[in-house]
């Protein structure tokens, strides 16, 4: 039995965002994995027209093709992708689902207010081009329309009234130190997910880009172990 792969990258974002577990699991397994470019995303955002449509119908095309080499089918989102996979889930047959500081919730001011004082502090010390962060951010601030922040919002409002809907096992990691998504998003999603079989990780260190946490050699395994029960 063939496994593939879905990894859904996040909201002005790209697969460089999810490529640290992606990269694990090709290292790990034979599985297929198939990383996506939602349109206007990737390393140059050109977000333009597009739309929560165009953005969700390019992951489905991606996972009918994905369904087309693999018999058995594990979808891994993060941020943003996330609440696309939890839409994949409802409409397809999905084994296995892996949330990735899913964005159940948005932005958490007091985590905001700390890394921008991180930010300022470099400044100061005439540190700023070491801090990749800022620079992440500051790029994204000035190439992200109000229109497609909306769109952003419409994918939240889409899959929101179904959580209860969903009954696929899920693997739910979530980053104590995000400062996009709030910890308490995780426990939302726990709390209310259909799923008879979930499991709940907090990375204490964890920030936005999970993939990228300090405790990555440790919560990637358990991932992995989820994701084969199962074969």
């Amino acid at each position: 039995m063939k496994t593939g792969v879905l990894c859904i990258h996040g909201f002005t974002g790209g697969p460089f965002e999810v490529e640290p577990f992606a990269d694990y699991l090709n290292e790990q397994t034979d599985w297929v994995i198939e990383i996506p470019t939602l349109p206007g995303h990737g390393e140059k955002l050109e977000l333009g027209e597009q739309s929560a449509e165009v953005w969700m119908m390019e992951a489905e095309l991606a996972l009918k093709r994905l369904k087309a080499k693999a018999d058995r089918v594990i979808i891994v989102g993060f941020s943003m992708g996330g609440l696309i996979a939890l839409y994949l889930s409802m409409r397809y047959k999905i084994d296995r689902l892996v949330l990735l500081s899913a964005a159940v919730k948005y932005i958490s001011p007091a985590q905001i207010r700390e890394e921008v004082r991180d930010a300022m502090r470099d400044v100061l010390g005439r540190r700023i081009n070491q801090n990749a962060l800022f620079h992440l951010y500051e790029y994204k601030f000035r190439n992200t329309p109000i229109r497609s922040t909306i769109e952003f919002l419409r994918v939240v409002k889409t899959v929101e009234p179904y959580y209860h809907l969903i009954d696929v096992p899920a693997f739910i990691v979530q980053g104590e130190k995000d400062s996009v998504v709030p910890p308490s998003a995780a426990q939302h999603i726990y709390d209310h997910l259909g799923s008879k079989e979930k499991h709940l990780y907090h990375s204490a260190t964890g920030k936005h880009l999970i993939c990228y946490s300090d405790d990555a050699a440790e919560w990637f395994p358990k991932a992995l172990e989820f994701m084969r029960q199962g074969q």
